[in-house]
């Protein structure tokens, strides 16, 4: 049973349900003023990085060799297990991560299109 899904970046004929998913959606920062829409569709998923423990789990996942880290390897972050599994959730809950159950363990995984756009929205240009 799969728990992986794909976030598509939101482009300008985005339709309702698309809509829902926090993704980042922007140009550059140095390129323009974000609109109110865009601002809302990316906040989210940098009040998620602001949090230690979020940053910490965000970076453990992104920096795991084969891209994907079960959460038996990362859950030495200075809190409890239930935190942790909070944190993952909201990290989710963003769209920053993607999960698969595999049998007693979850695998999370960086999705490599908004890691691409986070790149891109952070570019000096």
């Amino acid at each position: 049973m799969s728990n992986t899904k794909v976030l598509p970046l939101l482009g300008p004929d985005a339709d309702a349900d698309a809509a829902e998913v926090v993704a980042p959606c922007c140009p550059p920062l140095t390129e323009r003023p974000f609109t109110a829409e865009e601002a809302e569709r990316t906040a989210p998923m940098f009040k998620a990085l602001g949090d230690p423990v979020r940053l910490r789990l965000f970076s453990a996942v992104a920096s795991h060799e084969g891209g994907e880290a079960c959460v038996c390897d990362i859950s030495d972050v200075g809190v409890s297990q239930p935190t942790v599994s909070h944190h993952l959730k909201k990290l989710k809950e963003a769209g920053l991560l993607t999960s698969e159950r595999r049998g007693t363990w979850v695998y999370y995984r960086v999705e490599p299109s908004v890691l691409a756009a986070m790149g891109n929205l952070l570019t000096l240009r």
